[in-house]
């Protein structure tokens, strides 16, 4: 009888899922799968991480750039365990993604043997599916499941295969289900959408707040805004949906967004929330009326209040609500954001041409928009970098990964290696801060022996910026927050890349341009002012008060201050 083994299906399933690469590591546990994979590494390649948090990041990371399916392995124990910052990402950010887990032998199991961990406990929160497979013959429908629940839900699907399973022989009767996920088309009830067009006709300041989920929407969110006379607003996710300098866009919101968002969302009588679940209610509208839009239902009403809920498609959604709408005539609103909007950007370009010692980090930015490609792919860690790349660049064409919702930091470089991957006759740069990129700076050999091509900006800073900017407002004094950092561009000659040190305003575009053109990954350490705060755009009371109070410490702290005498 002609028999397979289990690790030899699971390869050829993959690839009937258009899998064409895993992030991992080997190891004992999942040997007999990386022996599968060796098969055939002409149609899926394995690529190598030096830690799997690393590839968890890069395969959630590749998921939220392509809609495909990511996938990462590890071994049983410290490897799974070293997934789930990674798995976690791509949940709260509902990219699809496969984990396969090793897992100690099955006669082994429940005895507390080396490196054995409870799996199915460890992902069940993180996971939307998450399986164990207790026999060859499960595994052909166990796989085929995963990977659909996975694109279905857009989550983590975790199948955990035994060593022993792994190498065991698939009988010709085992069960085989169809590699196939069928996706519908999503509209609302006409009731609803019957709501959504009274408020609509009523509105006279509307605003629109669009989230990722109206990327594939963005000629049609254009429409709807002119045919509404509303400024749209993006979500941090959102960024690129439509071009950042659009005459209808206002940028960002909340403490990283732009000034003319939140004066707008102050103003509006009526907000329109297209693909975004938007979790800083405090920027939104005191008294709005308020459309959602969103594919699930559970996300309409889920954190501010709401008059009309339209569960569907952002593209489907917005073409029957434009066959519905009467052009707006006044457009006042619309006219008083555009001026503001301009104001801020004549602001944001007086910030970004001061060229001051230490370099500001705007000025990092403004130089990177004139060496970076229309289409290239942009991976930006968290922190202050996040700040700075939010409001000073100019998205056109380019595409944007962050971690968003789980705001990992270390996401800058895996996300890159995932963007050249996936997008590899693309331009691919990293913009990372020094807290950020040290976290998972291993990974840049990675990149260096695949022949990943990419530029990763570092801004250093010696300091974890945004922690120090917060203990401030809180009104504390500064701890814990300075950084002995390496110099990150020798780091990269040492890994076999090109590293360039930049610590003069005159040395930056120059800089930029050779790592621009480079054949190898480049970083560009750039020495910038830690001092450089990332203000909100709107200033509260309690914030400057918390400021000054932490001015008052650090005086004290220093000996400047004397105490009044008793």
């Amino acid at each position: 009888m002609f028999r397979k083994k289990a690790g030899d299906v699971l390869m050829e399933l993959l690839m009937e899922w258009k899998v064409d690469h895993i992030y991992g590591m080997p190891g004992d546990s999942i040997n007999s799968m990386i022996e599968s994979l060796r098969k055939v590494e002409d149609r899926i390649k394995f690529i190598q991480v030096r830690h799997e948090e690393n590839g968890a990041l890069a395969a959630a990371a590749y998921a939220k750039l392509t809609g495909k399916l990511g996938v990462c392995t590890a071994i049983a124990g410290p490897g799974s365990i070293h997934l789930l910052n990674g798995l976690y990402d791509a949940k709260l950010d509902r990219a699809p993604v496969l984990a396969i887990c090793g897992q100690v032998e099955s006669d082994l199991m429940g005895i507390d043997y080396f490196q054995e961990v409870n799996l199915s406990r460890l992902f069940d929160d993180v996971a939307v599916y998450n399986q164990r497979i207790t026999s060859a013959e499960q595994l052909p429908a166990v796989v085929n499941q995963a990977i659909r629940t996975a694109y279905a839900k857009n989550g983590v699907a975790v199948i955990t295969i035994p060593d022993d399973v792994q190498k065991a022989e698939v009988e010709r009767e085992a069960r085989f289900t169809s590699p196939v996920v069928v996706k519908s088309r999503h509209l609302p009830e006409q009731e609803d959408l019957s709501k959504a067009e009274v408020l609509l006709h009523q509105a006279e300041r509307p605003v629109i707040l669009a989230g990722k989920g109206a990327r594939n929407a963005g000629v049609e969110l254009v429409k709807f805004a002119e045919k509404l006379a509303a400024p749209i607003v993006l979500s941090l996710p959102g960024k690129g949906v439509i071009p950042d300098e659009h005459p209808y866009s206002l940028g960002g919101l909340g403490l990283i967004g732009t000034k003319p968002a939140y004066e707008a969302m102050k103003e509006a009588d009526t907000l329109i929330l297209v693909g975004t679940s938007f979790p800083f209610t405090g920027f939104l509208p005191d008294q709005a009326k308020t459309i959602q839009i969103d594919t699930n239902p559970v996300q309409i009403g889920k954190r501010y209040p709401i008059e009309v809920g339209l569960a569907g498609d952002a593209k489907e959604t917005l073409k029957e609500l434009l066959n519905r709408m009467q052009e707006k005539q006044d457009r006042t609103f619309l006219t008083r954001c555009q001026e503001r909007m301009a104001v801020w950007w004549a602001k944001m370009e007086k910030e970004e041409n001061v060229e001051a010692l230490p370099i500001k980090p705007q000025n990092v930015v403004k130089g990177l928009q004139q060496v970076i490609s229309t289409d290239a792919i942009i991976s930006c860690d968290v922190g202050n970098v996040t700040v700075w790349m939010a409001r000073h660049f100019r998205m056109t064409n380019q595409k944007f990964v962050i971690s968003s919702w789980l705001a990992t930091l270390g996401c800058g470089l895996p996300g890159a290696i995932a963007g050249k991957i996936a997008y590899p006759e693309r331009q691919v740069v990293a913009v990372c801060g020094d807290g950020g990129f040290a976290m998972t700076m291993n990974d840049f050999v990675t990149a260096v022996k695949y022949e990943l091509p990419m530029m990763v900006i570092v801004l250093n800073n010696h300091k974890i910026a945004m922690i120090k900017f917060e203990q401030e407002v809180m009104g504390n004094a500064e701890f814990g927050t300075n950084l002995h950092n390496p110099n990150f561009a020798k780091y990269a000659e040492s890994c076999g890349g090109v590293g360039i040190r930049v610590e003069k305003p005159e040395e930056l575009i120059p800089a930029l341009k050779k790592a621009a053109m480079q054949s190898k990954p480049c970083i560009v350490d750039v020495l910038v002012d830690a001092n450089e705060a990332p203000l909100p755009s709107n200033i509260t009371f309690s914030q400057a008060a918390g400021y000054a109070q932490h001015m008052i410490k650090e005086l004290f702290s220093e000996g400047k201050l004397d105490l009044p005498p008793l």
